[in-house]
């Protein structure tokens, strides 16, 4: 379509098929790197993932991924959410069940309680956001503005630990100030949800190499660069007092690329 309406061939388009040099791990890419950049968050108070119970907002494609691979360390999801509510699977949310919200997406009628038919001892709880449910951990993944300070106190209260953005500011300013003042593990989204954009740069790197690395090698590389970036966050964003504000560090990370490039272009 884009050569249809361009009339040529030029620029670089990502997220293809696979036909035409799309990138293995590229729909699950957001997903996985929110989970790779939680787990380095939980390394530096020697936690991990495992046996931790996992709450995420969403079903579609950042969602699905953070439930893969937060599964695969050892967590537990038990939640999933839709603009009809949430649904709290106290079993956990892994195998046929994952692969269940893929069927959630494709119906295109946009809701998640046709999960609580489809498996038994599920609770749909209508018009909610799933940040009342207790839970270690907390992957907002669904859209702008969904949890409010009301939901980090509740997450706060219940014993939460980690709260990292798989989408696009999903928290308020009020409820990043309450997380951050009763020192919880957080990341801002444009540190932690990067790992869709950058699949898209490792896709363009087979492109230009005319290779195609297997599932795995991609996997690892999106591993690397999400520790890459929290490196860089931490080395930015640690306070006197040990805490590391990772919303400085992600800001100032981020300058200091644009800024250093632009010097070293001329530009200023």
């Amino acid at each position: 379509m884009y050569k249809r309406l361009a009339g040529e061939h030029t620029g670089v388009l990502t997220g293809k098929g696979s036909n035409w040099g799309g990138s293995l791990v590229r729909p699950e890419a957001t997903g996985y790197g929110c989970v790779y950049f939680a787990k380095e968050m939980l390394a530096t108070k020697g936690e991990s993932f495992q046996g931790k119970r996992v709450a995420i907002s969403g079903f579609g494609n950042v969602a699905w991924g953070a439930a893969l691979k937060a599964t695969e360390l050892g967590g537990k999801v038990v939640t999933i959410s839709g603009p009809d509510g949430y649904i709290y699977d106290p079993d956990g949310i892994s195998g046929k069940k994952i692969e269940y919200m893929l069927e959630l997406r494709a119906s295109n009628e946009d809701i998640v309680k046709p999960y609580s038919y489809a498996f038994e001892g599920v609770e749909f709880h209508e018009g909610k956001h799933p940040w009342e449910v207790k839970v270690d951990i907390a992957l907002p993944c669904a859209t702008q503005n969904e949890l409010t300070g009301e939901d980090a106190q509740k997450l706060i209260k219940n014993g939460c630990i980690c709260i990292c953005e798989g989408a696009n500011m999903p928290c308020t300013p009020e409820a990043v100030e309450i997380i951050q003042k009763n020192g919880l593990l957080f990341s801002p989204g444009k540190a932690s949800n990067a790992g869709g954009v950058a699949t898209s740069g490792l896709e363009m790197t087979q492109n230009s190499m005319k290779l195609r690395w297997n599932r795995q090698e991609v996997d690892d590389r999106l591993h690397e660069i999400m520790r890459n970036i929290h490196e860089q966050c931490v080395k930015h964003g640690k306070r006197e007092d040990g805490y590391v504000d990772y919303v400085k560090g992600a800001n100032i990370a981020g300058f200091l690329k644009v800024a250093n490039s632009m010097l070293d272009m001329g530009v200023i």
